[in-house]
């Protein structure tokens, strides 16, 4: 199986988003992540082992839970619509040549987040300890979001009108984004010892950075939003300035500042 065929696979599925392209970044980017891990199975078939399945089947539960998460969030949530309908553009406010640019850009950082796990299928590596570890940390990494993303609704079902700074969002704010990097720093590590070469490493290494930066730019505009509706409060004052924003154990409280966050 070439990578190309992974790109093509995050291109076709991510072109959701000329429906409504915030879709390039959202439900494309769910869905696009569970048929690159349905199209590995597939290419690689012949040569898979037991470690190629797991992975490979992380990346499906992965994308499908955040899909159809955010599918039900968006058509049920009137808040959530609101507060997407003010933050994001609607399609007549968008180009046609921008919405190639971020179907491109959105398509390949998807392939090359996943590449690490593909690189390994490719080369025909067998199970090691890094394979595992990284497993193991997609694992963590997975159950994590997912329960930030249920004890939100359950906080926000219970009290829509007040900040979430219950269970995992007692240990950082933005626990979802905090099990997005240790789920994709679990995917690159899977490719320790099998990435080979300038490229393939080149490929992993912005793959995981991209993502990086996606979580902390979505943890800004948290924290813009949270900031004009909750900013008054001084219980939510506490809650900024003593828990951290997305790393824990690191003094890193506020992005606002950081401008250059933008994606």
């Amino acid at each position: 199986m070439s990578f190309w065929i992974a790109i093509l696979i995050a291109l076709i599925v991510s072109a959701i988003g000329f429906k409504k392209y915030i879709w390039f970044i959202s439900l494309g980017y769910g869905f696009s992540i569970a048929a690159l891990g349905i199209a590995f199975l597939i290419g690689f078939a012949p040569t898979l082992n037991a470690l190629d399945v797991v992975l490979c089947a992380l990346f499906i539960i992965y994308g499908l839970r955040l899909g159809i998460y955010l599918a039900v969030r968006e058509a049920k949530s009137s808040s959530y619509q609101k507060a997407l309908n003010k933050e994001t553009k609607s399609n007549d406010q968008v180009t046609v040549p921008v919405r190639l640019a971020i179907w491109i850009a959105a398509a390949l950082l998807y392939s090359f987040m996943v590449a690490p796990v593909f690189y390994r299928m490719q080369s025909g590596a067998a199970p090691d300890a890094v394979g595992i570890v990284g497993a193991v940390l997609m694992v963590i990494g997975i159950v994590l979001e997912a329960s930030a993303d249920l004890q939100k609704q359950r906080a926000k079902k219970k009290n829509p009108h007040r900040f979430v700074s219950s269970g995992l969002f007692g240990f950082v704010r933005c626990p979802n984004y905090l099990g997005e990097l240790i789920t994709w720093t679990g995917v690159l590590v899977s490719g320790f010892g099998v990435l080979s070469g300038v490229l393939q490493w080149a490929i992993a290494i912005i793959g995981w950075l991209g993502i990086v930066y996606v979580m902390f730019s979505g943890a800004r505009r948290l924290e813009v939003r949270q900031n004009r509706n909750y900013g008054a409060n001084p219980e939510y004052q506490r809650y900024v300035s003593t828990v951290p924003i997305i790393l824990p154990f690191v003094h890193l409280y506020s992005v606002e500042k950081y401008t250059w966050l933008v994606a």
